[in-house]
C-alpha cells in the first residue's frame, strides 16, 4: 500500500502550496463497511501540546474532494498504526520529504482523535 499512498501524496504536493502553511495534518476517516479515507490539510500553526492547531486550516490540497480511499477489514487502531508507519516512511524517502521535513510540524490522526506527531521542529 506504500506505493499507492506515495503516488497519491506525490500528486497532492505537486499542487501549489498556499502561503501561510507551516504544518500538515493527515486526517483519517472511518467511512463504514471496512472503508477508510485519508485527506491532507495544511495549517497556519503548530503546537504539539495543543492538537487544535490542526483546525487552523489554510488548505485541504483538494484532498477533501479527492481523498485517498481503500477497503480493509481492520480496527481503527491498526489502521492508524499502519498509516502512521507508511507516512513516516514517506516523510523519510518520498518525493515531498524535503518539504514535509521543513515544516514546523506534521501529524496524523483520526479527525476527532489524538494526533501522532511525525515531524516537529525543535
Amino acid at each position: 500500500m506504500y506505493d499507492k499512498i506515495s503516488a497519491w501524496l506525490d500528486s497532492v504536493f505537486d499542487r501549489s502550496i498556499p502561503e501561510g502553511v507551516v504544518s500538515v495534518c493527515f486526517n483519517l476517516y472511518e467511512d463504514g463497511d471496512g472503508s477508510w479515507s485519508l485527506e491532507v490539510v495544511g495549517c497556519s500553526s503548530f503546537d504539539s501540546e495543543d492538537p487544535d492547531w490542526a483546525c487552523d486550516e489554510v488548505t485541504d490540497f483538494e484532498t477533501r474532494d479527492e481523498p485517498f480511499t481503500w477497503t480493509e477489514e481492520a480496527i481503527w487502531e491498526k489502521v492508524l498504526s499502519d498509516i502512521t508507519k507508511i507516512l513516516y516512511q514517506y516523510i523519510q524517502e518520498g518525493k515531498a520529504s524535503g518539504y514535509l521535513n521543513s515544516l514546523d510540524g506534521v501529524a496524523v490522526g483520526f479527525a476527532d482523535g489524538d494526533l501522532n506527531i511525525l515531524v516537529e521542529k525543535e
